[in-house]
């Protein structure tokens, strides 16, 4: 082993299937895309969807920047503000904690735990839901309603997911409307008033199992749009989570995992 290397200790967690590395980000390297990109890879890394580097705040129990897996910044991940939440909880015993993100301060709020998985409700903000709009891909225009939870989404609602529906999401993240910042995409299959089916393909990640955020712009582009009504279940490959609408904020209750601790070794 090279004398030089050295380690750095994360934790792994999963919310929902929507995996990420927590680490302290004191030590992070100079050039953090470049070692998020390498410690994110599924086959030469520890796999993730992306990292959440954490550092103290003076007004929160932890600030966090979030790199997705790509190595490009985002504002913020639903699951990954409650996966670093069920990390503060596990270690200081808190039930409701404060996370500064990109797009503000969340308040996540213990509802359950058993052994290593917590259920938090986090309080996630207002939602900027814009009228729908025609985007051009191959094939013709998709209808879709631009949401931002802090981050931006496109919700397009079908009758039944394609079978093509990930190159399709990709070809509405290549549309130049969205170069500057990016799109996170959502397909939307609505169940009845209170249930809707989602799949998520996100910036810097792509096709993820579930999405905090994009769980919270699909029920409110539907609530918007008289598809449902609150509170909705949201269910994708990764599991359900839960959103609800009071006044104009929008809540969000879902699980968060612990899955391990370990370290990565940097040359």
């Amino acid at each position: 082993m090279n004398s030089e290397a050295r380690s750095i200790p994360f934790v792994k967690a999963s919310a929902c299937g929507n995996d990420f590395l927590l680490i302290d980000r004191a030590l992070a390297p100079q050039d953090m895309a470049a070692f998020t990109r390498r410690i994110c890879d599924r086959h030469e890394g520890v796999g993730a969807d992306g990292v959440e580097w954490m550092s103290p705040h003076f007004s929160a129990d932890l600030e966090i920047t979030l790199i997705n897996a790509d190595g490009s910044p985002a504002e913020i991940s639903g699951n990954g503000t409650r996966c670093v939440a069920a990390y503060v909880c596990s270690a200081q015993g808190k039930e409701r904690i404060a996370i500064l993100t990109g797009a503000g301060t969340r308040l996540c709020t213990l509802t359950s735990r058993r052994d290593s998985e917590y259920e938090f409700e986090t309080e996630m903000g207002e939602a900027t839901v814009q009228p729908e709009v025609a985007i051009k891909i191959r094939g013709g225009n998709v209808r879709s309603i631009p949401v931002s939870m802090g981050n931006p989404h496109i919700v397009i609602f079908v009758h039944h997911f394609p079978d093509d529906w990930q190159s399709r999401a990709l070809e509405v993240q290549r549309n130049p409307h969205f170069a500057q910042h990016g799109v996170n995409v959502e397909f939307a299959e609505m169940r009845g008033k209170h249930d809707v089916n989602v799949r998520f393909f996100e910036r810097g990640a792509g096709e993820t199992r579930s999405s905090g955020t994009g769980s919270c712009a699909a029920a409110v582009a539907a609530i918007t749009t008289q598809r449902a009504e609150s509170p909705i279940k949201v269910h994708a490959a990764g599991g359900t989570q839960f959103v609800r609408k009071e006044g104009k904020i929008i809540f969000l209750r879902g699980t968060a995992h612990l899955i391990c601790r370990g370290e990565f070794l940097v040359d």
